[in-house]
């Protein structure tokens, strides 16, 4: 049995993520041009009339919501390429660590890397909420009753997942469970 266990966290580079991004640029783009060919009297985009339409007030709207969702999508596209949020999860039972690495937005904090003593954690803790956005969250609970949490962010995982998640890391770390029921 090993006594080294390293989990693997998903970051940006999900395919909801590509998804939003191409979704959002496409769509800004279509505005964006249907603003310009109001401005400029020429179709910019095939299959529209979007030169009968008047600068002011619609085409200025146009270019404007074109122009906001076009960045909004370059963010999503900056955060998948420089895949904010992934990382790992290491348990090193030989040098009783435990180190949380995560990657960040790029700049003196891109890298974060915290790392804690094994004989510091008091529990594992799960937190279930169910709900309109619900909520399916691992956490390590030290002795002075911080709670680190260990999962993704994004799409919460599936029950029996989480459970069996939670119930391997405890046993490996030979502490307590708290929260499932």
């Amino acid at each position: 049995m090993s006594n080294i266990r390293k989990d693997k966290i998903l970051g940006s580079r999900r395919i909801s993520n590509y998804w939003w991004a191409t979704t959002i640029f496409l769509g800004g783009l279509g505005f964006f041009l249907v603003g310009l060919s109001s401005y400029l009297k020429m179709e910019l985009l095939p299959f529209t009339k979007s030169t009968d339409l008047l600068f002011l007030p619609q085409g200025i709207i146009m270019t404007f919501y074109g122009t906001t969702a076009i960045f909004i999508s370059l963010f999503l596209w900056l955060t998948i390429l420089w895949n904010v949020g992934s990382g790992y999860n290491e348990f090193n039972l030989d040098l009783g660590l435990i180190t949380i690495f995560r990657f960040g937005f790029p700049g003196k904090n891109r890298i974060l890397k915290l790392q804690y003593n094994i004989n510091d954690i008091q529990s594992i803790k799960v937190n279930i909420q169910e709900g309109l956005t619900p909520k399916r969250e691992i956490y390590l609970k030290t002795k002075d009753e911080r709670e680190i949490p260990l999962t993704r962010v994004g799409n919460p995982i599936l029950l029996n997942e989480i459970e069996e998640q939670a119930i391997s890391l405890a046993k490996f770390l030979g502490v307590f469970l708290e929260g499932i029921d």
